[in-house]
């Protein structure tokens, strides 16, 4: 029998010098040492669970295939922003909100086209809770069969592109077109997407929700030096998407 990883490491500490030589996996009958991959931490899975409260009831989002740096997390932060600033690092698929203290809370996002399309300052002009979804001129004219029928908006709900919250950019008194929303496709967090602007997990645009107010100040980088490979496009999701696999394109960078 397995014992979890979590409660074998217990039981080990207690064992000594033991423990190393079967720290590596389990005992199978036929004396087979079998691998244990450890599933995502227990701290993360509650993170990321179901919010029932929710005006539209959001389901918890599996994240066992997620890279832990994309989960919501108070890191160090390397750069020199005051307090309470929103830095969108497109590059390498962050959003920080810098705290005091040389600290940030980190959350991992998806960058959708638009969201290649604006760098510099601005700053939330609005909020908003389970918003509808308007299509740009650009975006029915590029994909007519998707979003034409969405021209007078899409009501909010689990399949609105923009999720539950959605922060609106402004740069002075221009609305930039530029939104910092969930998403209704969690796979996409840690890569450059067709469509969006900067999109996070449901579970994580909520909690910046809860953080920030207007007139927070935005600062959006689309040049850093990448800290991180890129994220490739899972397989499922590419057969999905029947995204083709062609040597001269590099698919970590758009779907």
């Amino acid at each position: 029998m397995c014992v979890s990883r979590r409660r074998f490491l217990f039981q080990a500490a207690s064992m000594g010098a033991v423990a190393p030589l079967v720290l590596s996996g389990c005992m199978s009958s036929t004396g087979a040492i079998e691998a244990v991959k450890p599933g995502p931490d227990p701290y993360f899975l509650a993170m990321y669970g179901p919010q029932p409260n929710e005006r539209f009831p959001l389901p918890a989002i599996d994240i066992s295939n997620v890279e832990e740096r994309f989960f919501r997390q108070q890191v160090r932060y390397h750069r020199s922003e005051r307090p309470g600033t929103i830095v969108v690092d497109t590059q390498n698929r962050f959003l920080y909100l810098v705290q005091e203290g040389g600290m940030a809370m980190r959350y991992g996002i998806g960058v959708g086209r638009a969201g290649l399309e604006f760098e510099g300052e601005a700053r939330v002009a609005r909020k908003a809770q389970w918003p509808t979804w308007t299509p740009t001129a650009a975006m029915i004219e590029r994909e007519p069969a998707r979003n034409a029928q969405w021209a007078g908006g899409m009501p909010p709900g689990l399949e609105n592109p923009l999720g539950p919250r959605a922060l609106y950019l402004f740069d002075g008194g221009r609305d930039t077109l530029y939104r910092i929303h969930g998403t209704s496709e969690p796979w996409s967090i840690g890569l450059a997407v067709s469509s969006g602007c900067i999109r996070l997990f449901n579970q994580d645009i909520i909690d910046l929700y809860a953080r920030v107010a207007i007139d927070t100040p935005v600062l959006v980088l689309q040049n850093e030096p990448l800290m991180f490979p890129q994220r490739e496009v899972p397989e499922s999701i590419r057969r999905q998407l029947e995204i083709p696999q062609r040597q001269d394109q590099n698919p970590m960078i758009e779907i």
